[in-house]
């Protein structure tokens, strides 16, 4: 791997060593503009990929892919650009998303894992079930909404030993956030995943924005 050379103050600052925790950076609201700031801190981060492209599938159906293509008519015929989501977390309070195109599904996906870690949030998290009340941070403090298009989500915080009570693609980004157990509520067309994933991630921006709802 290349020698990170600082683009920005922030950067230069991280990389003396004036800063030995993300969270120190998300909570005073300084913008991150280098992927490298959140490796640095983070060495643990993990991403996922979320599948929202599609293909039909044997006997009817759609088969789920990993990045989306989308195709646009030129003089020279047919130009193709495939789209992917990745959520990057620490499974610690930490988690981000993206999404990216490119004309190769590798290349969209480190563009998008890029960029994700440049999007990352810090996730307050809590026991606020009145059924569980043991104070760890397993779940969420409070119940929030979030939206995204014609999709709305409300995250319930739930008892401990439950799980996520989710789909498989919202598991992925609840889980990367370290919540352990929690229900998910959604409405409207949630097959679209982009629109799906998008509204959980406000819905946790909710978390230190709100006191409760």
């Amino acid at each position: 791997m290349a020698e990170w050379i600082p683009k920005t103050e922030l950067g230069n600052r991280v990389l003396k060593g004036e800063f030995k925790d993300l969270k120190e950076i998300l909570e005073r609201g300084l913008m991150i503009l280098e992927p490298e700031i959140v490796d640095t801190l983070v060495p643990d981060l993990k991403a996922e990929v979320i599948y929202i492209g599609g293909s039909p599938g044997k006997g009817g159906g759609i088969r789920r892919t990993v990045t989306k293509r989308t195709a646009r008519m030129h003089k020279s015929g047919r130009r193709y650009k495939l789209s992917a989501l990745v959520v990057v977390g620490n499974e610690d309070g930490i988690v981000g998303i993206a999404k990216a195109e490119a004309r190769e599904h590798r290349l969209a996906i480190e563009k998008a894992t890029q960029q994700a870690k440049l999007a990352v949030i810090r996730v307050r998290r809590g026991c606020g079930s009145w059924e569980c009340g043991c104070g760890q941070e397993h779940s969420i403090p409070f119940a929030v909404e979030g939206k995204c298009g014609s999709v709305r989500v409300k995250l319930l915080p739930a008892p401990r030993g439950v799980g996520i009570v989710a789909s498989d693609e919202t598991k992925k980004i609840l889980r990367l956030a370290g919540i352990k157990d929690i229900w998910v509520r959604a409405k409207g067309k949630t097959k679209t995943r982009l629109n799906l994933i998008r509204a959980v991630f406000e819905a946790l921006k909710q978390l230190n924005r709100t006191k409760g709802i």
